[in-house]
């Protein structure tokens, strides 16, 4: 297979032949460096490209220059090779126009000329830029393979836990791959044994578990070690928090995620407002960003495990795992974050995995091309959903209950949809039921500002309504609120500290067990942004440190 392609674009020879240069001497090894000096040339190049099927892994324009301008150029870039990485090559007194493409471009970067020193200014971004496109990245039918009904559930659980654990993978649709057809003709399989899924080995599974696939494709579910400094329970962006800072600091640190890495935030599309990414990044990048620096520092990550119980003996917190196993720590960090709140109507529960969704489903988005989509919710993670599915689908229709999309959601997401030629809101609406039998096909709407019921053609649906703790496997042992969210600090009354064993107080995210701490979304009263759960997660382990070293 050949290289994956970086093309430099400038009109100005001189700065093109530099800037090949540095770019060559950096990734040369690992990919084909090419050159165009203009906005039509590069074009052809990529048409050429395009039709020998070779992968181009980033396009660098200069932005000024005749007849067709970076932005214009990265725009068409982007149509031809969706996945590639774009950046922009501007002079100071271009910064406006660059930070304008970002957000209706969806260029990824831009950066000033000069770029001297290469190593300072210009390397550190394209490495991050690269190695984000490598982990997209999949050359061919190389990984596992899954083979399976489109509308499935099974199908979908399979596709959605690779994807979110970044296991290359290929799904292929049994009515309409002849691929497909052949790996059943060959394994004897018949329909109801589906999802079938063939191991890079050649080795199949039959209508696997994601436990049992997970084990098979090298993810670890099972505990190296019988006790830990600290334990965390959940993968989002607050446990994974915890994780990095309490293993960077000495902590023999193990993390237990039951889905995967990221938590809810994981399946984030696409987010804008994180500190230090101009041009903002997915939940899926910053999940595998955050966990490939948590093993860094030695953290042991088991994916996917779920907790069942807790048990406290003195300073010892034991925990049981949904395999019968059981692991000990010294400091407990309860980080589960929420899950989506379940939609009551009649008929969806048949239709859920079906069409109906919660959450992102990312691994959905290619079905939904040509097709009207529709959202429930108001929140960000809704609006997040709004523009990933707006790129791919004919139509996108976001149901907001309220009447101000902007009650819940971050202003500049608000102006995006305002924007958008595909996005439609519906406010003072509601579904009222799900209709179809094999897939979902019909939807039925109410409008109360109308007082009127409307029945749309709908194959998907996906739901962002809330949130949910899963706290109920700690019983009476930790203190909740009374809709689950674990209290910490001062949040916590002299009633739920009648057993308090220790002189000192509560630290402000320790809970009414002594080393037992909460941080993110699952926290009473917290500040439902990533940023925030990232915060609260880092502090928390200065607070751990203090309780262990008066153990």
């Amino acid at each position: 297979m050949a290289k994956p392609v970086i093309l430099t674009v400038d009109d100005d020879p001189q700065v093109l032949r530099a800037v090949a240069r540095d770019v060559r001497r950096r990734y040369g090894k690992d990919y084909r460096i090419l050159r165009a000096d203009s906005g039509a040339s590069a074009l052809e190049v990529l048409d050429e490209l395009q039709r020998r099927g070779d992968p181009v892994a980033l396009v660098l324009s200069d932005q000024r220059m005749p007849r067709m301008d970076g932005v214009a150029l990265l725009r068409q870039a982007r149509e031809r090779f969706p996945e590639s990485k774009r950046a922009l090559l501007t002079a100071y007194a271009d910064t406006e126009a660059a930070i304008a493409a970002i957000n209706t471009s969806q260029v990824d970067y831009y950066l000033l000329k000069p770029w001297d020193p290469p190593e300072e200014t210009l390397y550190p971004v394209l490495d991050d830029l690269l190695h984000d496109w490598r982990a997209r990245y999949r050359p061919g039918v190389q990984g596992v393979r899954v083979v399976g009904d489109r509308w499935s559930p099974q199908s979908h659980a399979l596709k959605d836990f690779l994807a979110r654990n970044h296991v290359p993978y290929t799904f292929l649709d049994v009515e309409a791959s002849d691929e497909a057809q052949a790996l059943l003709d060959r394994s004897n399989g018949a329909a109801e044994q589906l999802p079938l899924v063939v191991l890079p080995d050649g080795s199949q599974l039959t209508a696997p578990s994601v436990t049992q696939l997970a084990e098979r494709v090298g993810l670890s579910t099972q505990a190296q070690e019988p006790f830990y400094d600290l334990a965390i329970v959940g993968a989002g962006p607050a446990g994974l928090a915890s994780a990095v800072y309490g293993a960077s600091e000495g902590l023999r640190t193990v993390l237990i995620e039951r889905e995967a890495p990221g938590g809810q935030a994981g399946t984030s599309s696409r987010i804008e407002n994180y500190l230090g990414f101009p041009a903002g990044l997915s939940g899926a990048d910053l999940a595998r960003r955050a966990v490939t620096q948590a093993r860094r520092f030695g953290v042991e990550v088991l994916a996917p495990q779920e907790v069942e119980h807790l048990r406290i003996d003195g300073p010892y917190k034991h925990l049981t795992l949904s395999d019968g196993s059981e692991l000990s720590c010294h400091a407990l960090m309860l980080a589960m974050g929420v899950s989506w709140r379940r939609l009551r109507v009649p008929g969806i529960e048949p239709l859920t995995g079906r069409g109906v969704y919660y959450g992102a489903a990312m691994t959905e988005a290619m079905n939904c091309q040509n097709e009207a989509v529709y959202i429930v919710g108001a929140g960000n993670s809704a609006g997040q959903a709004a523009m990933f599915f707006a790129q791919y689908a004919r139509r996108v229709v976001m149901l907001v209950r309220g009447d101000d999309l902007g009650a819940k959601m971050s202003q500049y997401l608000v102006e995006r949809i305002a924007e958008s030629d595909v996005i439609e809101v519906q406010l003072h609406t509601e579904v009222q039921a799900c209709h179809g039998t094999d897939r979902l096909e019909r939807l039925t709407l109410v409008h109360s500002d109308t007082d009127t019921i409307e029945e749309v053609e709908a194959h998907f649906l996906f739901i962002f309504i809330g949130a949910a703790p899963r706290t109920d496997w700690l019983g009476d042992l930790v203190a909740r609120d009374a809709r689950g969210f674990l209290l910490t600090g001062p949040d916590l009354d002299d009633e739920h500290l009648l057993d308090w064993p220790l002189k000192r107080d509560p630290f402000l995210l320790e809970t009414n067990v002594p080393g037992i701490f909460v941080a993110g979304d699952v926290r009473h009263d917290s500040v439902k942004r990533v940023a925030s759960a990232v915060g609260e997660g880092s502090v928390a382990v200065h607070f751990m440190h203090r309780h262990l070293a008066a153990l």
